[in-house]
């Protein structure tokens, strides 16, 4: 359990302190991608490059990324192991889905949230006028148990003559940085049709179940936390779950993660508090002011906060407008919180 001041910084991620990687993907170098940034906020996620900078290393049962494209950069098309959940922080994308992203788009804007299935290629570009950013997560804890990313055969094709290399242990090997391919390092074999052509797809109506937009918020079930004055707690992502008392999300599969987001209005608080999870905090609007034994601390827009198991905490919106936090628990049952 956290104990001191200084290990409680280190559950922080301030927004303008991420570090991140450019060449995290084997797509990096190529024309329209190559703008791309990536963050691996808590965990490697299924990062391809070694020396991607993880924020946090700690096993959360689930990872955390982000990803910050400039207007047209695009993420090519891939497919993973695990759901893959992307919540829209600043700025317009539009997904697409297909081998070659012609099977249906959807555009997402700040405060959306889409979860992506697995064995699904999805790709998706900055549509919006200015430098966008979204977080994702990934329902387990290492790139070795999730898998690593499924490419479309054409970005392969786009990739070779660009210096990048991918071999089947997911290491991106840099050559033309001068990094050597190590002698026992093979080649991953590209993406065949016949595989390409096993990828499920959904329609426009499929893919809509699978997303929650901002504007959804309002209808979502509620249920944990919501019996605190000034305060909402809205199931997204995941199943019903007794403990809290808290009906499915509008993405009501598992994802080995529940997502929720949690509404407060101004001068409101969770008193103190733990839980047997972790939880992991991410400020979509507004303030929120932390308050530990230890610590007291603010949070501002895109900043992070992770809550280790049986820390105690409470949380405050100490600005005039709402607080809208996105709040991410290990587990699809996880336990109430148990106020102290």
């Amino acid at each position: 359990m956290v104990s001191t001041q200084k290990q409680i910084q280190n559950c922080i991620i301030r927004f303008d302190e991420m570090t991140p990687c450019k060449t995290a993907f084997i797509d990096a170098r190529t024309p329209g991608s190559d703008k791309k940034e990536n963050f691996c906020l808590i965990g490697q996620g299924v990062a391809e490059n070694p020396d991607q900078i993880v924020h946090i290393d700690r096993p959360h049962g689930f990872n955390i990324g982000a990803a910050r494209q400039p207007r047209g950069c695009k993420n090519s098309h891939h497919s993973h192991n695990t759901e893959e959940v992307f919540m829209v922080h600043k700025g317009s994308w539009e997904f697409t889905w297909g081998e070659d992203g012609s099977d249906g788009s959807a555009v997402l804007h700040a405060g959306d949230t889409i979860s992506v299935p697995i064995h699904f290629f999805r790709g998706f570009e900055n549509v919006g006028e200015d430098d966008g950013i979204m977080f994702s997560i990934l329902g387990l804890d290492d790139s070795g148990t999730a898998g690593h990313v499924l490419w479309a055969p054409q970005v392969f094709r786009d990739a070779q003559d660009y210096g990048l290399v991918l071999l089947e242990d997911g290491r991106l090997i840099d050559t033309a940085a001068g990094v050597e391919i190590p002698q026992d390092g093979k080649q991953i074999k590209p993406t065949t049709a016949e595989q390409a052509a096993s990828m499920k797809t959904l329609s426009a109506a499929d893919m809509a179940k699978c997303v929650a937009t901002k504007d959804d918020l309002a209808s979502l079930p509620t249920g944990g936390l919501s019996t605190l004055d000034g305060i909402r707690e809205i199931a997204v992502i995941g199943t019903a779950n007794s403990e809290e008392s808290i009906a499915a999300g509008k993405m009501d599969w598992p994802h080995n993660f529940q997502m929720r987001r949690i509404q407060i209005e101004p001068g409101a608080s969770i008193p103190i508090h733990v839980r047997a999870e972790e939880e992991v905090v991410i400020v979509q609007e507004g303030r929120l002011k932390v308050s530990t034994p230890e610590l007291e601390f603010s949070l501002d827009k895109g900043d992070l906060f992770t809550a280790p198991v049986n820390m105690k905490r409470s949380y405050t919106n100490t600005s005039k407008q709402m607080t809208d936090i996105i709040v991410i628990r290990r587990g699809n049952s996880p336990q109430a919180a148990k106020f102290i």
